[in-house]
C-alpha cells in the first residue's frame, strides 16, 4: 500500500467553501491511468489534480470522476497553491507541462495568475439537444471546446434551467455548455454545465474562460476584464486578453490537507 499526501483547495475565491473545490495529490512517479481516475472517483470532486516535479517545474493532469481533462483552470491554480504552501517552493512563478503545451502560473500577493492559451468560439449551431435542455434560448452561439450561449442580461443567467435528463442525450468529451452574458457589477458574468459527468454544473471553470476573455475582450473592447462564475459557490476571476494567451487570476482557501492510500 503507498501512502500518499492530499490536499483539497477551494479556487478562485477568498472564502472556504467558496469557489471550486480541487483535490490536488503530489506524485514522485506516475502511477497507472487506472489508479488516477481511481482516486479522482473516490475524492469525488469536479477535479483532482495530479503532478510530479520536472527539472524545469512539475507534469501536471486532471482528472474528473469520469475522464481525464484536455486543461483545468482551477485545478491547476489548486496545484499552484500546494505547491507554494506547502512544498517550500520558492520561486516567483511555476512551469507546469500539459496535455495543453506549457502552462505558467505566476504568483502576484495573494492571487495567482495563469497563463493559458486562447480559445476563441466561433460562430456555431447549437444541436437541438442541447437547445431543447435550456429553460431560455441563446441569442448567440458560438463553439470552440465548449458551446458559449450568449444572453442578453446577468438575470438570464441567474435563472436558466437546465433538463438534465434531455442534456445528458449529448456526449462533448471533454466539453461542456458554457451560458454568459454581460454582468451588471463585473464585465461578464457565466455559468458551466457538463453533460454526462457526476457534477452537472461546476462551480468555477478556468478553461471555460479561455473562451470567455477572447470573446467579451473583442465585445467589450477591453483587455483587462472581472468575471463572475454564478455558481451557488460563485467564483470570481480576475482576466486578460493577451492575443494567442489569456490570463485568469485568482484567490485560493487549503480547505483540508491529510493522507490517502493505494
Amino acid at each position: 500500500m503507498t501512502e500518499l499526501n492530499l490536499y483539497q483547495v477551494d479556487a478562485f475565491t477568498t472564502d472556504i467553501f467558496g469557489g471550486n473545490p480541487a483535490c490536488v495529490i503530489p506524485l514522485e512517479r506516475w502511477l497507472p491511468d487506472e489508479q488516477l481516475l481511481l482516486l479522482a472517483r473516490e475524492n469525488a470532486v469536479a477535479e483532482t489534480a495530479f503532478f510530479i516535479p520536472q527539472e524545469e517545474g512539475f507534469a501536471l493532469r486532471w482528472f474528473t470522476p469520469e475522464i481525464e481533462m484536455d486543461l483545468c483552470g482551477h485545478a491547476t491554480l489548486a496545484s499552484a497553491h500546494v505547491i507554494k504552501t506547502f512544498l517550500n517552493y520558492n520561486k516567483d512563478s511555476i512551469l507546469f507541462t500539459s496535455a495543453s503545451g506549457p502552462l505558467k502560473v505566476t504568483f502576484s500577493g495573494a492571487r495567482y495568475v495563469l497563463d493559458f492559451p486562447s480559445r476563441k468560439p466561433v460562430a456555431a449551431t447549437l444541436p437541438d439537444v442541447i437547445s431543447r435542455s435550456l429553460s431560455k434560448q441563446p441569442q448567440e452561439v458560438l463553439k470552440a471546446r465548449d458551446y458559449v450561449l450568449v444572453y442578453a442580461h446577468e438575470q438570464d443567467i441567474r435563472d436558466i434551467e437546465i433538463d438534465r435528463q434531455i442534456l445528458d442525450q449529448i456526449n462533448l468529451d471533454p466539453g461542456g455548455v458554457i451560458v454568459t452574458a454581460p454582468g451588471e457589477h463585473c464585465d461578464f458574468v457565466s455559468r458551466f454545465f457538463t453533460p454526462q459527468a457526476s457534477i452537472l454544473e461546476d462551480p468555477v471553470t478556468g478553461s471555460a474562460h479561455c473562451s470567455l476573455i477572447p470573446y467579451w475582450s473583442e465585445k467589450l473592447g477591453k483587455k483587462e476584464l472581472n468575471a463572475l462564475q454564478l455558481s451557488k459557490r460563485l467564483g470570481t476571476l480576475f482576466c486578460t486578453d493577451n492575443g494567442e494567451r489569456v490570463l485568469i487570476a485568482g484567490n485560493a482557501r487549503t480547505y483540508s490537507a491529510g493522507k490517502c492510500w493505494i
